[in-house]
């Protein structure tokens, strides 16, 4: 009987002394609360630490850096522009009987602190541009928005370390627009490039065109110059061979008509047998015999060298 009842208050006193005894670990940090009431102040320090059992009890906080993910926003920029801008956040649990007694609990304080992100966001992007956004003051913008929900969220024990903007861009409709304004704009360039190159290369055809009827027009005009020095030269030395020995002159022309004249074909010739184009078949020498007149007369014999030229 005795060993029954030592044994129930050894264990009544190891229930008592593990319900009084609670672990602060190096992430942790915690409130001791006495019906509902924080009655101490919050330990930080990890360790072992002495409640009351039945009457306190413990609340655990995350002593580490926390992170909170906005959902994306469509916010209007001060230049008119819609954006599609995805943010977040890392805070930190900064004094923990406040964020008890405001929150009570981390998903209470994320919506809480996602509310205040989001109208800080709408609030500093509606006075900032778009090209101030995306490229000049992208970090001034992002300080400025830590700043307004740091001091709003210190009313909740809370203390934001950083705010950070992973995208900021146009929504994908007026992305579409832009890129086909784009388009449009480059094919625009490139029509005026080409028209302004087929407007050259129409000067350049023009001008060789122009050199190219000048050279034709000069070669002509040197050509003909030179046939006609070429045929004065000819002329000459037929004269010179004409008045040299006409008698030669006028065998050698009628030689010449006959090769001209008398080439196989389909040539017919309509001429007088007496005629003095044959004068040379008729006599060596082209003497044609007398010829007699209407009166019995006889008439003197044709050697012109026209007849011979005939």
């Amino acid at each position: 009987m005795r060993s029954t009842l030592l044994a129930i208050i050894l264990i009544v006193v190891a229930v008592l002394g593990y319900m009084s005894i609670f672990i602060v670990n190096p992430t942790q940090q915690a409130l001791v609360l006495r019906l509902g009431r924080i009655v101490e102040e919050p330990k930080t320090t990890p360790g072992f630490y002495l409640k009351y059992p039945f009457v306190e009890n413990v609340v655990y906080m995350d002593k580490r850096v926390l992170n909170l993910n906005m959902p994306p926003l469509e916010p209007i920029s001060s230049d008119k522009k819609r954006l599609v801008v995805d943010a977040f956040a890392r805070y930190k649990i900064s004094n923990p009987v406040l964020f008890y007694q405001r929150v009570s609990n981390v998903q209470t304080a994320n919506r809480r602190l996602s509310t205040l992100l989001q109208s800080s966001l709408r609030s500093e992007l509606g006075r900032t541009s778009f090209v101030a956004l995306v490229r000049d003051d992208r970090s001034g913008v992002m300080e400025a928005i830590r700043r307004n929900v740091s001091a709003n969220a210190e009313e909740l024990g809370i203390e934001v370390i950083d705010v950070k903007i992973r995208r900021a861009d146009l929504p994908d409709a007026n992305s579409q627009a832009i890129y086909a304004r784009m388009q449009t704009e480059r094919q625009r360039e490139a029509t005026e490039i080409r028209a302004q190159g087929e407007e050259v290369a129409r000067r350049i055809r023009s001008r060789a065109d122009r050199d190219a009827t000048v050279l034709v027009a000069e070669a002509r005009r040197d050509s003909e110059i030179t046939r006609g020095d070429g045929d004065a030269e000819r002329n000459k030395i037929f004269a010179e061979a004409f008045g040299a020995d006409p008698e030669f002159f006028a065998f050698y022309r009628s030689m010449q008509a006959y090769e001209a004249g008398l080439r196989s074909g389909d040539t017919s010739l309509v001429l007088s047998p007496d005629s003095s184009f044959f004068r040379f078949f008729k006599d060596p020498s082209g003497v044609l015999p007398p010829a007699v007149n209407d009166n019995g007369s006889q008439g003197v014999s044709d050697r012109s060298p026209s007849l011979a030229a005939q």
